[in-house]
């Protein structure tokens, strides 16, 4: 008995430090990601942005190129716009840089893409594309709200500008961190004191729209088919629905 105590004291023991630092490492409150994976317009744009800038160091091994007829592109605007590091458009979506060259280069080879949505979540990742701030003590000069002592740089600083991290005291006088844009980049706005990040939001909300639509490129055509299967229950269903009870409560009246 005294045995099986000592186990149960250790389990909680070990335990409860775990919960207190799960606690402690709360990250911030996360912004609500305005995904529409229906929105064939701001796919085509995340695609654009990804190929541009993401697929340079990071694979997407698991979709291929041709896939991206689904949201509306012909295969002539692919291998026009898209297709930077292959030739045929059935090709996986796979980045030229050697995994060893990576490893030296950045210290770690930079992960695949390809299902990071449904790893991470939408909301994490628009906070994260959004999150970057100056920190002189990174070897890279950056730092990320979401993702604290990131190894990536900011990449797109050109666009959102120069961000630095603020601690404020919130309306119930707890500390939080929060982000002041001081130098504006080409896509946002410093007008007398304010931020205007509207545009640079909107381009990051395309890439993670992008990015849940290529973790699960079906979805969009499972959600029609689901559509379809409740309309086509519903018209088998309220007929027989409406007889049923008529023969039910025929003789109640």
């Amino acid at each position: 008995m005294n045995k099986t105590i000592r186990q149960l004291i250790a389990a909680v023991a070990l335990i409860v430090p775990a919960a207190g630092a799960i606690a402690s490492a709360e990250g911030p409150v996360l912004e609500k990601a305005p995904i529409n994976v229906q929105d064939t317009e701001s796919l085509q744009r995340g695609a654009q942005i990804f190929v541009n800038n993401c697929l340079s160091c990071h694979s997407a091994s698991a979709m291929r190129y041709n896939r991206l007829t689904e949201i509306g592109l012909t295969e002539d605007q692919i291998k026009g716009n898209l297709m930077l590091a292959t030739d045929k458009i059935g090709e996986q979506m796979n980045v030229a840089m050697d995994k060893k060259d990576a490893k030296v280069w950045f210290g770690a080879v930079p992960p695949d893409l390809s299902v990071i949505a449904r790893s991470r979540g939408a909301d994490y990742l628009y906070g994260y594309l959004r999150g970057f701030y100056r920190d002189d003590t990174r070897p890279t000069g950056w730092n990320n709200l979401v993702f604290d002592k990131v190894g990536m740089p900011h990449i797109m600083w050109d666009w959102q500008g120069e961000q630095v991290l603020e601690t404020v005291k919130n309306a119930e006088g707890h500390e939080e961190h929060k982000l002041k844009l001081i130098k504006a980049g080409t896509l946002t706005k410093l007008e007398n004191g304010k931020a205007n990040t509207a545009e640079f939001d909107k381009r990051m909300a395309d890439l993670t729209n992008f990015m849940v639509y290529m973790a699960e490129p079906m979805q969009v055509k499972r959600q029609q088919i689901g559509y379809m299967v409740l309309l086509f229950l519903s018209l088998l269903l309220l007929p027989v629905s409406y007889f049923l009870k008529k023969e039910y409560w025929k003789d109640v009246h």
